[in-house]
């Protein structure tokens, strides 16, 4: 099939297809894992599809948990998180649309796990390299956007000057 990357050590996505329609990937979400920092794609919709397993989702201030055939939409600007905290594995399809960079993104992100650059201060450098890079297309969503804006800045700012990266 496609291009596999992982976006966390028990997470991955292989890349479908990607077109007018967008960015269309397969996500496997290994048991047992934690929410991730809640985020928002300013620019892009997203549509979820459950294949099998279960997942949990909280998008804005509803949270679900979603069972094989359940779908998900999150419009652009809608701060979310998936993950699977139950005991079996998870398979997910979603469509990002349009596309934009969310590829890249995913490249670049699958660069920083298999460097093993994701813990401590030098994976935060990191991470806030891509941050700054892909302001367009993934944006935390833990406090308010200008100062969330403002703090990611100084630390794609400082992860550059210290040599932090995807590919450094």
């Amino acid at each position: 099939m496609g291009e596999t990357l992982k976006l966390t050590d028990s997470e991955s996505i292989e890349i479908v297809g990607s077109g007018a329609q967008g960015l269309e990937v397969e996500a496997t979400y290994g048991p047992g894992g934690t929410a991730p920092p809640k985020h928002l794609h300013p620019a892009q919709d997203e549509r979820f599809r459950v294949i099998e397993g279960k997942i949990r989702a909280v998008a804005g201030d509803e949270q679900r948990e979603l069972e094989a055939g359940d779908e998900l939409e999150i419009p652009r600007g809608v701060a979310h998180q998936m993950w699977n905290p139950y005991e079996g594995p998870a398979r997910v399809s979603w469509i990002t649309s349009p596309a934009g960079r969310t590829a890249d993104w995913f490249r670049a992100v699958d660069a920083l796990v298999r460097a093993a650059r994701v813990g401590g201060v030098g994976g935060a450098l990191s991470f806030g390299v891509l941050l700054d890079e892909y302001d367009d297309t993934f944006r935390l969503a833990v406090a308010p956007t200008p100062v969330v804006g403002v703090a990611v800045k100084a630390l794609g700012f400082a992860g550059r000057l210290t040599g932090h990266g995807p590919d450094r």
